[in-house]
């Protein structure tokens, strides 16, 4: 019998790996030691989540761009299988490393990773910050606004494949009533008051019928909602932001309509959901309403 204290305590770099060495390994999840444990049953996502790396994407306007992607990557198990070889999830992945990244190369990681793992279904999401270059309101100055972004697809046991852009966008919502109750104050009393807003943001999601730039969804926010927080910013742009505020004063019931107003005509758009949530600077809770396109069985 072999004991802990007979073993060699050493890494050997020269060691090297023969196929009859490789083919000598275990290999639990492939033989009968791999019984299977607890209910005998399929799952739905079995794989790895954050492994990250460097992919291009191609911008609006044609240029390539390099982002950090965090990449979440799975596939269904069926019952009767012990388990998936885990490491073919980011082996598989890196086949596309060198791709600039789009919703075609997507559809083909999802396929890849049902033929390689041998699964009925297969999905991927890459998470990442999408910076993009927004001038100042009125000095001319220019600065990178970064979007929180999120593309997601899946595919199921017919090949069917959905795909998806999450993304986040940050504004400034002025309220209604606190303008109106200011105003007032001023105007019967000859009280300075300033009314409230606050840091607010939509969490949009989008069900594609076709590809659609990041671009492309930042600006259908921008149009919606109009007070998008500022980078570079000057004296005459805060002046213009507080214009800006004034003009287009907002309860959040109001935000998620404005945002319905722009998604639902899109002709590139299947399906949306919308949350918006403004951080209120009077109360200490949050204000938040949700919508959604509203077609059956779609998103909630």
């Amino acid at each position: 019998m072999i004991t802990t204290d007979s073993l060699k305590r050493y890494y050997d770099p020269t060691f090297t790996v023969t196929p009859e060495y490789k083919d000598s390994l275990p290999d639990i999840q492939n033989s009968e030691a791999g019984n299977i444990e607890g209910a005998n049953v399929p799952i739905q996502q079995v794989g790895i989540s954050n492994f990250k790396l460097p992919l291009k994407f191609e911008t609006r306007s044609g240029d390539i761009q390099m982002l950090e992607v965090s990449v979440d990557g799975y596939v269904s198990l069926d019952a009767n299988k012990k388990g998936i070889n885990m490491s073919r999830i980011v082996r598989s992945f890196y086949k596309f490393k060198d791709e600039v990244f789009n919703h075609n190369v997507l559809e083909y990681i999802l396929r890849m990773y049902k033929d390689d793992l041998e699964s009925q279904e297969s999905y991927v999401r890459l998470n990442f910050n999408y910076p993009i270059l927004v001038p100042s309101l009125r000095s001319g100055l220019e600065g990178y606004q970064y979007y929180s972004v999120a593309l997601e697809g899946q595919m199921d046991a017919n090949d069917n494949v959905r795909t998806f852009v999450h993304t986040t966008f940050e504004y400034s919502s002025a309220c209604p009533c606190s303008y109106e109750l200011a105003e007032h104050a001023r105007e019967t009393r000859d009280v300075a008051v300033i009314p409230h807003s606050q840091r607010s943001e939509a969490h949009v999601t989008v069900e594609l019928k076709d590809h659609l730039y990041i671009e492309d969804v930042v600006e259908i926010c921008r149009e919606a909602l109009k007070t998008e927080t500022q980078v570079m910013v000057k004296r005459e742009d805060e002046q213009a932001f507080a214009e800006m505020n004034g003009a287009y004063q907002k309860f959040v019931e109001d935000a998620a309509r404005l945002m319905y107003e722009q998604l639902n005509p899109h002709p590139s758009i299947k399906d949306f959901v919308v949350r918006c949530v403004h951080l209120e600077s009077l109360h200490s809770h949050d204000a938040v309403s949700r919508i959604s396109k509203g077609i059956p069985c779609g998103l909630r």
